[in-house]
């Protein structure tokens, strides 16, 4: 592998880390229900990487089903967190998914922690402490923060089964096709378990139906595309530290669409967060 398909393989890590933090401010944007764009967004998300990925229409299976549930947990409980508190909040908290995976791997996967898991486990309940603690005030973009931060929570623990079920996948289905036909039906369950919410939908604007657009087929579905050709040629620890870009860029976007401000507590729990999962990935 030449440098320049390296230096290609990381923008498109890169790439998919920015699409990704750019979830929170686009949801807010859209004046439609949280319901209605957790559906369709997923909805198009799942046509988008069928179409897109030729692994994801391999590898399907019972065990891919099972985790697809929480796959799907994640995608609604993640747009619905982001409607009601900041998005700072909502990516914050469901980057806490590390600090279960710490616990729950030992009994689900046979894993057992070792002392910097535990020093990592310590720092994201401190920084989860913080970010929970720094509740912010009732805002037109987060008008419902305590809902907000108690889904933000779910999202995390649901992230969490994720992670672990694909790992469960990888060693048990094979790769990439198990880890993609997740996405697909993870999505297409979201978009179907939302869809009686999700309608009648009325008064839907050009701008609401261009981020539903813009949300399915690149925040998601190109995502992905690029997350998974640049996993060809980044190592896993260089990757997990680039795709870092996503909870740090996250709240910026938040700030910078709707002047979205999500307190000094919570930005503080968020460093220590971010700065746990970075230094883990370093000694990984």
């Amino acid at each position: 592998m030449t440098d320049r398909t390296r230096a290609l393989d990381r923008l498109r890590i890169i790439g998919a880390a920015t699409l990704f933090s750019t979830g929170g401010a686009a949801i807010k944007a859209a004046t439609l229900t949280g319901w209605q764009i957790a559906s369709f967004r997923s909805g198009l998300a799942a046509v988008a990487v069928f179409l897109l990925v030729p692994a994801a229409r391999r590898g399907w299976s019972w065990r891919v089903a099972l985790v697809s549930v929480a796959y799907a947990a994640t995608m609604v409980l993640f747009v619905t967190s982001n409607k009601a508190t900041t998005a700072a909040n909502a990516i914050f908290l469901q980057s806490t998914a590390p600090l279960y995976i710490l616990l729950l791997a030992p009994w689900l996967l046979k894993e057992r922690a070792n002392r910097a898991d535990y020093v990592t486990m310590v720092a994201l309940a401190v920084g989860l402490g913080l970010v929970v603690a720094g509740l912010p005030p009732a805002a037109a973009t987060a008008p419902n923060p305590v809902l907000g931060n108690a889904l933000a929570l779910a999202s995390g623990v649901s992230w969490a089964f994720t992670l672990m079920g694909l790992r469960w996948l990888g060693s048990a289905e094979g790769g990439e096709s198990a880890t993609m036909a997740t996405v697909v039906l993870g999505n297409l369950l979201a978009c179907l378990l939302c869809l009686p919410l999700a309608l009648p939908v009325v008064d839907a604007s050009v701008t609401d139906l261009a981020i539903i657009g813009y949300l399915g087929l690149f925040q998601i579905g190109l995502a992905y595309v690029m997350m998974t050709r640049g996993l060809r040629g980044v190592p896993a620890v260089e990757a997990s530290m680039l795709l870092l870009l996503e909870p740090a860029l996250n709240p910026i976007w938040a700030w910078l669409v709707h002047g979205e401000r999500p307190g000094t507590l919570p930005l503080l729990g968020g460093a220590v967060i971010f700065a746990a999962m970075v230094v883990r990935a370093k000694r990984s």
